[in-house]
């Protein structure tokens, strides 16, 4: 199954670096990596001309720099999207090497998938970011940086989600497959099939900035036209680098979202197309 990963991007070149140093990595090979730039700076198009051969196939979708517009660039890397299963980051998100492979495993219709995310401190995402360390390195002795990567990521916790376990093993199969609680969707870290993508008609693009856009909006949205969501959760794993908190996102447009929801507006007027 051809794979998209689609990975929402603005200005942290350093990150992508390190995003694509992971995707080298990767034991499922059949996929592209769609970079969704929300903006389209120069600095960005000399880094991406500079990089030489790559074991995959990339993308680069730009859009006008105005402000927050991230639903409006992941549009236009699913519209770019030549693979049938599309799987979503964002741009300060490494993915573990079996990120794609554990994605695909779980994938089945009628279903979307979302995972979490480990949440990492500074120390550890400079030495990510200054290459003194490789996320592969880090994936595989996680147990050994486990309470180093706990101490250095104080109030950001979530340390445990770094622990993997394949969709095929025992574990899974007698602790997580039937989970019962239900899973919140993070926009950073979920996928589908391009089908249900394009029957909800995309990302909203009414609620801007709007951070309900990349999570709630479009879970409820999956779930209306029928669909489950399944966790990834301790699967398929990813390390989110850290960056200082700025003033909380505003979930900003809630009583549009709110009435779209009321009224089972599961389409978004203003999505891949314009209804």
């Amino acid at each position: 199954m051809k794979v998209s990963l689609i990975a929402a991007v603005y200005k942290d070149i350093e990150a992508l670096d390190v995003i694509i140093e992971a995707l080298k990595k990767q034991t499922y090979t059949n996929f592209e990596f769609i970079i969704a730039e929300d903006g389209e700076s120069k600095e960005m198009q000399e880094y991406l001309k500079n990089l030489g051969n790559l074991p995959f196939v990339l993308k680069h979708t730009t859009q006008e720099d105005k402000g927050i517009r991230k639903s409006k660039s992941q549009n236009n890397a699913i519209r770019a999207a030549e693979g049938e299963y599309l799987i979503f980051i964002d741009g300060d998100c490494v993915p573990f090497s079996t990120f794609i492979e554990y994605h695909t495993a779980l994938a089945e219709n009628g279903y979307f998938i979302g995972g979490k995310r480990v949440n990492l401190g500074p120390k550890f995402s400079q030495k990510l970011r200054m290459k003194e360390l490789h996320p592969y390195t880090l994936e595989k002795k996680f147990l050994q940086y486990y309470w180093a990567i706990s101490k250095d990521a104080k109030e950001e916790k979530h340390t445990e989600e770094g622990f993997s376990v394949s969709p095929s093993s025992w574990i899974y199969k007698t602790f997580l497959q039937n989970r019962k609680k239900k899973l919140a969707l993070v926009g950073c870290n979920f996928s589908c099939f391009k089908k249900d993508m394009e029957a909800i008609n995309g990302f909203n693009e009414d609620l801007e900035d709007a951070a309900v856009a990349s999570d709630t909006d479009i879970q409820w949205r999956f779930e209306a036209i029928g669909l489950q969501v399944k966790s990834a959760k301790y699967v398929a794993n990813q390390f989110h680098l850290y960056h200082k908190r700025s003033p909380e996102q505003a979930r900003g447009n809630t009583e549009l979202f709110l009435y779209n929801k009321k009224h089972n507006i599961y389409k978004a007027k203003k999505g891949l197309i314009s209804l």
